[in-house]
């Protein structure tokens, strides 16, 4: 199981502390630190949209030029989480099979 996440961030330390908890066993990828690979990203996007994958509520997001100029498909999202890996949104979680973005009680309930 792989948590890509940012050391830094509450939630990320939430999840991945619930996770340690819970007796599960993961690498956690720093996206600032270690960076993202290309086939991850597109992984991830392809496993949950690039709806859910985009951060858009980030300063990333809001500083990029006409980012939601409605062009945004899952390629797209790729090429700018690749140039932009702080716009993934975190923690994202895979097991190979299953994939999901965010920390909420859904996600909770599907590794814990």
């Amino acid at each position: 199981m792989k948590v890509y996440a940012l050391k830094n961030c509450d939630t990320c330390r939430k999840a991945t502390k619930a996770l340690r908890e819970a007796g599960k066993e993961f690498d956690v990828v720093d996206v600032r630190e270690d960076g993202l690979k290309t086939e991850d990203i597109a992984k991830i996007v392809d496993a949950v949209g690039f709806e859910r994958a985009l951060n858009r509520r980030s300063s990333t997001w809001r500083a990029l030029d006409n980012p939601d100029d409605g062009s945004v498909d899952n390629v797209r999202a790729v090429t700018l989480i690749d140039a932009h890996p702080l716009l993934l949104k975190r923690p994202a979680i895979t097991d190979g099979e299953t994939t999901t973005v965010g920390w909420d009680k859904a996600v909770e309930e599907t590794w814990l």
